[in-house]
């Protein structure tokens, strides 16, 4: 039995067995026996996936390695998997929609009414792929989301953990994901702060803590790592002012207010914001939520 197209608009389903049912769901606890799906057919497709889960709290720091992984591995046709939540999510497909390799939102509700709904939902329906076993009309609940996770892992090759507390949903995706033998990685966070517990957890079980997307494709689907891959380029700080310079090392691996970084930078408060202002315009920091500064993926 192939796939059918639904009654409401754009929305098709795809049944167990029939064409375009994803390989990677045959052996998944409970396998739905139908998903309802919004947007490119071709993502269900034989080929490479990672799904990118993490906090729905995330530290600046977080939000710009979410995307950046997902940008690099997209560049590089792999797919990014993820559930759409605020946070992590929200980055991983943002950064993935500007690559060939493309996203896919898994849904805890029906793919009419995503959760949340906004101009993301909006352009991964136009430009990626909605999917969800709850069909159209049904909303979000809270049990629903532990199931929508196992839809996530069993969808990809690998699960990358950004940030996440301990007792984030994002654990539970990498749970599923060692159960069916698939690899979980983490990338390193603050170890003092509460988003990086989760991921540290989970190192201890035995993930893989990763510092480059090159690293991940290298490990998951053995491509070598291109030369220089996820090596440092020119120092951003060779023609800086030493109070930008002192600021951009206090914000190495570190999210840090502007009294933070004068702190750690040994500078006059006034110094140090007149430096991250300078670094800020031209790209170089990113000032987040509360006024939390962190350097700029290179």
């Amino acid at each position: 039995m192939g796939a059918s197209e639904a009654e409401r608009g754009d929305v098709f389903t795809v049944v167990r067995g029939g064409d375009g049912w994803p390989e990677g769901l045959a052996s998944v606890d409970a396998a739905p026996q139908r998903l309802w799906c919004r947007g490119a057919r071709a993502l269900l497709g034989p080929a490479p996936r990672v799904a990118i889960v993490g906090s729905r709290a995330p530290t600046p720091y977080g939000l710009a390695q979410a995307e950046r992984f997902a940008s690099a591995l997209s560049a590089r046709g792999v797919a990014v998997v993820s559930g759409l939540a605020r946070g992590i999510d929200a980055a991983a497909h943002a950064g993935a929609l500007d690559g060939p390799g493309g996203t896919i939102a898994v849904l805890g509700c029906g793919v009419d009414r995503p959760w949340p709904g906004g101009p993301l939902a909006d352009r991964v329906a136009r430009e990626g792929l909605l999917l969800s076993e709850f069909p159209p009309g049904v909303g979000p609940r809270r049990h629903h989301f532990p199931l929508r996770n196992r839809l996530i892992a069993a969808l990809s090759d690998a699960v990358l953990v950004v940030e996440a507390a301990e007792a984030s949903g994002s654990l539970i995706t990498a749970r599923w994901a060692a159960e069916q033998g698939q690899d979980v990685f983490a990338v390193p966070g603050r170890v003092d702060h509460p988003m990086a517990r989760g991921t540290l957890r989970l190192v201890r079980e035995g993930a893989t803590p990763v510092g480059s997307p090159e690293m991940l494709v290298e490990d998951v689907w053995g491509l070598p790592v291109p030369p220089g891959a996820g090596r440092a380029g020119p120092d951003p700080a060779a023609s800086r002012t030493p109070a930008e310079r002192a600021a951009l090392d206090a914000l190495v691996g570190e999210t840090l207010s502007a009294a933070e970084v004068a702190d750690r930078a040994g500078l006059e408060i006034g110094e140090a914001l007149a430096a991250l202002t300078t670094l800020s315009f031209d790209g170089l920091v990113r000032r987040g939520p509360g006024g939390l500064y962190v350097r700029a993926p290179a």
